[in-house]
Parts: C-alpha cells; structure tokens; sequence
C-alpha cells in the first residue's frame, strides 16, 4: 500500500507521516517512509538522532523507458543499500535535494521517486508512506502517478483549503485509486464542520479528524516524535486512520 500525503506548508504532513509510520510498524506492519520533500524533516519527526539522515536516493538509479522513468537495480538492493532504520524499524529513504543555490530543477530526483515507489507496487504487503513537499510539483510531474492513496492534509483556513480543492483537481487527472482529506489542527466543532462542508461543495472525500493538540508543539520543540510524547487526542486520531488503509491495500 503506498500512501503520499499532500497539502499547504506547515498543515503537518511530516507529523502524520511519522505517526503512521511508526504506529504501522508497532503493529508488525513493514513500512517504508520515502521523504520526498526537498527541505527534509521526516527523519527527525521519525526519532531520528540530528543530524543522521538518508542519503539521497541517487538519480543515476534510474532509466528512461516507454512507460516511464524505471529503476536500474532491484528494490531490494535500492533499500538496502540508499534506507535507514529508524525507531520501530521503520526503513527510510529520501528524495535527492539541492546542494548548491542556481543549481537547477529537481527533475532527475522526483523521477527517482516515481520509479521507487512503481517498484514498491510489488509489494502490497509494506506500508509505503510519501511526505511530499508543500508544492503541486509532485502532481504536474506524475510522480505521485504510482501511489494507491493520497491524503491532502488541511488546516481549517481558507488558503490551506484552496491549496488541497486545487491539488485535488490535479490529483483526478493522475490514476490514483482514492483521495481523501485529513482536517488537522482542528480546534471546534465548528472548525471540523467548515472543513466538511468545503469538501462536500468541490466533491473532495473527507476521511479523518485530527484535533489541535499542545503535545505536537511540544514535541517538536523538544524535537521528539509525537508518539512517544503522548496518547492525547492527536496521536490517537492519526493511529485511527491505519485500519482503514491498511484494509484497503491491493493484491499484488
């Protein structure tokens, strides 16, 4: 099952991302965690010591062919060789970013990601989670085009759900299984229902609430994961969204 997460910077897509992750993998669930933003941060939200981060996913593993960019070497040998282990097991890798200012577009890395995560449909078996960078780039590019769900993650404000009615309209375009919508950083039920009623006019699918939480602060602060701070409502919301995904994973 591979899963990306979309949205507005700062919606907290890493955050999810990482309580997923982890919570998957506690409950004996391989998983993944491809970091595709080029401004990485999913290896700290992960648990990961500062400073101890994926090499990038070189661009020379991948090959041009008819049906798209395609990865040179098995899977296997790609994690195995380019992932980490974070806590729980979790393997992560991560997308190549830029190293120098005027170097140009990232055009090489997202195909690398493309081609990885085409390759991980082999596996319905792993829990592929994408954190994708707050751009529509991963959409005008198709490199979300391989993934079987996307979550647009949204704050209940107007720019960050504009930002998930347009992504949606890109993401119709690419053959992605199911979209869904996940409210974060809801304080009221007067938040969750603007969120609702948003999705119910653009014909967006909301899936999941996650309420405001102290705690995500906090733990960022601190830079700790959130889900070894705390039980509060937060985490307990973004565990919440696991059966659903993980039952809707498809045969190999």
């Amino acid at each position: 099952m591979r899963v990306a997460l979309a949205g507005k910077g700062g919606t907290g897509k890493t955050t999810i991302a990482a309580t997923l992750a982890r919570a998957a993998a506690r409950r004996g669930v391989p998983v993944v965690a491809i970091d595709a933003d080029s401004n990485p941060n999913l290896a700290a939200a992960l648990g990961l010591p500062p400073g101890i981060v994926p090499a990038p996913l070189p661009t020379g593993l991948v090959s041009r062919r008819l049906q798209g960019p395609a990865l040179s070497r098995s899977l296997d040998e790609v994690l195995d060789e380019h992932a980490i282990t974070a806590p729980d097991g979790v393997r992560l890798t991560a997308m190549g970013m830029p190293r120098h200012a005027n170097e140009g577009c990232l055009c090489s890395a997202h195909a690398t990601v493309s081609a990885t995560l085409a390759d991980l449909g082999t596996r319905p078996e792993v829990l592929t989670l994408v954190d994708m960078e707050a751009s529509p780039e991963h959409l005008s590019r198709g490199t979300t085009r391989h993934v079987d769900v996307l979550l647009l993650i949204t704050e209940p404000y107007y720019r960050s759900l504009e930002t998930v009615r347009r992504m949606g309209l890109l993401a119709a375009e690419l053959p992605i299984a199911r979209v869904g919508v996940v409210a974060n950083k809801v304080r009221s039920e007067r938040d969750r229902q603007a969120i609702a009623d948003f999705c119910a006019r653009h014909d967006l699918t909301l899936i999941g609430s996650v309420p405001w939480s102290d705690a995500v602060i906090e733990a960022d602060l601190a830079a700790t994961p959130l889900i070894e701070r705390t039980t509060d409502g937060a985490t307990a919301a973004i565990t919440a969204l696991l059966p659903d995904l993980l039952a809707a994973a498809p045969s190999a």
